[in-house]
């Protein structure tokens, strides 16, 4: 078994450095209050929820209360939301904003750097678990998408200092990998989520020999872990976090998959955002599992980028999609690729069907903006080995190269 715990580094969504972060915070405070928007229905109706459910409303009180008694504290300088009241008035305003480039203090986890602390407080872990405060998160995400997928969201894409077209933000995407067209207003693309789920030009991400005993990556991601012997049920949320596959695969052929291995890996801010097949095979089934946005294992430890080092325990409660492939080689059999939203992220689109053929390489779907993460799961004796590029490295930094899609992580027995 190869386990990796990373750093709260990982996919550059929020700087690590703490201060750059409360700057940020204090920035988008001020200007919330400044703007002092009405709310929009969806903030009201989760205003509603915390006001008339005495247990959410208890919740949503003491996670602010309880921020001073958190056991890693940043410094007596740290900004703190002081109240759900403040954190409904800042997420309202964060509704009608993009996210812009920044190279080294880049906040792509706006809402998850509002619920920082509160998500970590016990109230906190109880109250982002509960059915309830994620159907309403589900929506307010919903409709942050809807503005991000408008033309209004366009305005971050320019070549001004925190644009994303900048000169910096060429290089740290690589844009030129991409299918866009200068000519165009916004280089074609209608949207901030348009950009966001770019796709390479073709040929960029070129596939390994015809070979099925060859697995390729599902997505242009960084390995977190691999892990084998999983069990049918473990304690995923200790630390560890070590995999269960009642729970990661929603009580779906668990018993097939007992014994198996799983590899998880993740997607950072500046790269593709596609999923395509591993293996050439037929799709199974399909499912999308409703859960968590803004949980984190307690057993991680304070993580200012929230979810990043509960990477292994997100993969059980958050929500997430499940597909399943019968490869076309036998003795690899079944497969599970699950895309899990991190945070902002709601939505795993899946553009396949069941019983459609996929052929190695071909597109599976897509995530809408956020971070995110992916699991592939394989049945028992399924693999022979991992590929050196996809075993989990260790820590590492912001220019650390990602294994490529369609690129070799494992050979089948």
């Amino acid at each position: 078994m190869h386990k990796h715990i990373p750093s709260s580094r990982l996919g550059r969504w929020l700087p690590a450095d703490r201060s750059i972060l409360n700057n940020w915070l204090q920035k988008t405070i001020d200007a919330a209050t400044k703007a002092n928007k009405a709310f929009h229905p969806v903030i009201t109706e989760f205003k509603k929820l915390i006001e008339t459910d005495p247990v959410l409303y208890m919740y949503f009180t003491q996670m602010f209360q309880q921020q001073p008694h958190i056991p890693i504290q940043r410094g007596s300088g740290d900004v703190k939301i002081k109240d759900y009241h403040q954190m409904l008035r800042i997420i309202n305003h964060v509704l009608t904003t993009a996210p812009e480039f920044n190279n080294t203090e880049m906040v792509g986890f706006p809402i998850n750097a509002i619920l920082d602390y509160p998500m970590y407080t016990p109230a906190g872990q109880a109250a982002f678990l509960n059915d309830k405060v994620n159907a309403v998160l589900k929506k307010v995400l919903a409709v942050w998408t809807e503005f991000l997928n408008s033309p209004a969201s366009c305005y971050v894409l320019n070549e001004n200092e925190n644009g994303w077209f900048s000169p910096e933000a060429q290089k740290a995407l690589n844009i030129d990998e991409f299918i866009l067209d200068r000519s165009k207003p916004y280089w074609g693309f209608t949207s901030w989520n348009d950009f966001f789920i770019r796709q390479f030009k073709p040929g960029i991400r070129p596939l390994p020999a015809d070979d099925e005993k060859i697995i390729v990556s599902a997505c242009e991601s960084q390995p977190f872990a691999i892990d084998t012997n999983v069990k049918k049920t473990d304690a995923f949320w200790l630390k560890g976090q070590s995999y269960s596959l009642e729970h990661m695969l929603n009580g779906r052929h668990v018993d097939y998959f007992n014994g198996g291995t799983v590899y998880q890996a993740f997607l950072s801010a500046e790269k593709y955002h596609r999923w395509h097949s591993p293996v050439d095979g037929v799709i199974k089934e399909v499912a999308l599992v409703d859960g968590s946005y803004y949980a984190e294992a307690y057993s991680a430890g304070f993580d200012p980028v929230g979810p990043n080092n509960s990477q292994g325990y997100i993969a059980h409660v958050a929500a997430r999609a499940l597909i399943f492939i019968e490869s076309s080689n036998k003795k690899l059999g079944m497969i599970c690729v699950i895309p899990i939203g991190m945070a902002e992220v709601s939505s795993c689109i899946v553009t396949v069907k069941e019983n459609q053929q996929v052929k190695k390489g071909d597109q599976l779907g897509y995530f809408q903006f956020g971070g995110s993460t992916h699991c592939v799961v394989f049945k028992k004796d399924a693999i022979a080995q991992f590929a050196s590029n996809a075993l989990p490295q260790g820590e590492f930094g912001a220019n650390s190269n990602p294994v490529k899609i369609n690129s070799t992580i494992a050979i089948t027995n």
